[in-house]
């Protein structure tokens, strides 16, 4: 069984690149069981539509860069 932090990781992966197939039926599972991670997953999904709403409405130049060198590595470490 998944902890709700591992299922949490797997929601917002699942956002950027495409799960697993044992990843995907680990988080089936665990979404069907735990009405906190599955109200995330709803609530990520939403999230992540509106952005990428507002996103393709603005002006593309004015979308902020990340300048932090170090920042930007904690968070791709974080998604493998």
């Amino acid at each position: 069984m998944l902890s709700c932090k591992k299922a949490s990781e797997l929601i917002d992966k699942r956002l950027i690149v495409n799960l697993s197939f044992y990843e995907k039926i680990r988080l089936r599972m665990h979404t069907s069981m735990c009405d906190a991670c599955n109200a995330y997953e709803k609530q990520s999904s939403l999230m992540d539509e509106a952005l990428h709403h507002h996103i393709s409405k603005s002006d593309k130049n004015k979308v902020p860069t990340l300048h932090n060198e170090s920042l930007k590595k904690k968070i791709k470490s974080n998604l493998k």
